[in-house]
């Protein structure tokens, strides 16, 4: 088997390798160059947005796994911001894309693409979190407006958004996975109170969003009406999988390899203590193995085919990798890595024990361990469901 890159690949990583070199002082970073700029600036040159098409405000390029890969590969390994993710990019762009009309393709995807529309998820309800189909906001249409009453919890960037797509209850008398409708409205709606909830990272990651009349013209909708689980697990789909990128996963095991090669212990590096060096190889491991399970996922779109059971773990396996990386960088900090805050000591602008928080919730989030583990056997395996006890 050769694993070996084609000339044309090969002259494309030095295309890559040429523009960070250029450009690397323009990469975002705390207090430094504009995130926006520097989108706009990976779209102009196809490393951000790559085949989304020119109309909708994409580069436009042949969908191409290996060129893809060396983009992901180049920018790890410099250690630069792949560009803007996020809900909007990463879960709502490719839905629309898939299922929306033209006049919404045309007016969110640009626009979300170059973030200058920051998105929010209207999904978990306080009593339909993993079992999201007993969500019970609704939506009653009146004349052209849909008027919207109820709650959501646990929405991440609420405070921050500019628009939220929103799971409705819009036939109340169907089936609970039938009578669902996906709604998209601006959070300056009228009739939308927003409660943030601040989590163990002690930001204010989650909130509440609570629905008062609020009025949304009928047109806001993707997909047809009552048919918004569908359009929810196209989302889900895109959210598991945007939860544990594993191009963003290599670049943080190479920053945490450079810590342990800086930072000392008893006077020695620590990337010489073969203890803390054998959990980095581990962890190495187990990235590159995700790494290539992104490519079967990669040639499975292309081809479209059903990658099965590949696509299912990535969000039970990502979110649990990740979490150990931040735990090994963590660790290798010592005393050290229980600062947090403002201290000029911080290593990484308190990334790790930022880090470390945020992935532990996320084992949580878009679907605990054991809901996938579930998800895995049953439709993945094709293993029974667990039996149900009777009611005496």
């Amino acid at each position: 088997m050769d694993l070996s890159y084609s000339p044309e690949h090969e002259a494309f990583r030095q295309e890559v390798l040429a523009f960070i070199a250029a450009n690397k002082h323009l990469a975002p970073s705390p207090g430094g160059p504009s995130a926006l700029a520097w989108q706009a600036l990976l779209i102009e040159n196809g490393y951000a947005a790559r085949t989304i098409p020119r109309a909708y405000g994409g580069y436009g390029a042949e969908p191409d796994i290996l060129k893809s890969r060396i983009i992901a590969e180049e920018f790890a390994k410099a250690q630069l911001s792949p560009g803007l993710g996020g809900q909007g990019i990463s879960m709502l762009v490719p839905t629309l894309l898939e299922m929306g009309t033209e006049d919404q393709k045309v007016e969110f995807i640009g626009p979300t693409l170059r973030g200058e529309i920051l998105w929010c998820q209207g999904y978990s309800e306080p009593n339909a979190g993993s079992d999201l189909a007993s969500l019970a906001t609704r939506g009653e249409l009146v004349g052209e407006e849909w008027v919207i009453n109820g709650q959501k919890i646990w929405t991440s960037t609420a405070h921050l958004a500019h628009w939220m797509f929103c799971l409705v209850r819009t036939e109340p008398q169907a089936a609970k996975h039938e009578g669902i409708s996906f709604l998209l409205f601006p959070m300056d709606t009228p009739g939308i109170e927003i409660r943030p909830l601040v989590d163990m990272t002690g930001a204010a990651n989650f909130n509440e969003v609570f629905f008062t009349d609020v009025r949304v013209p009928s047109r806001r909708i993707v997909g047809k009406r009552g048919q918004g689980w569908q359009v929810a697990n196209s989302i889900l789909r895109h959210e598991r999988g945007s939860l544990a990128d594993p191009n963003t996963m290599l670049s943080r095991v190479n920053a945490l390899a450079d810590m342990m090669k800086a930072e000392t212990l008893g006077g020695r590096r620590i990337m010489d203590n073969p203890i803390y060096r054998d959990r980095l190889m581990q962890i190495q491991g187990r990235v590159q193995a995700m790494r290539c399970n992104d490519l079967r996922l990669l040639s499975c779109a292309v081809n479209r085919q059903n990658p099965g059971v590949a696509a299912m773990v990535v969000k039970l396996q990502g979110t649990e990798l990740r979490h150990e990386l931040e735990a090994l960088a963590i660790d290798v900090l010592g005393e050290l890595g229980l600062l947090y805050g403002d201290t000029p000591r911080l290593r990484g602008q308190g990334s790790w024990q930022r880090d470390y928080m945020y992935f532990l919730g996320l084992i949580i989030g878009g679907g605990t361990s054991q809901i996938q583990k579930n998800i895995i056997a049953e439709r993945g395996l094709g293993m029974p469901r667990e039996a149900k006890l009777a009611s005496a």
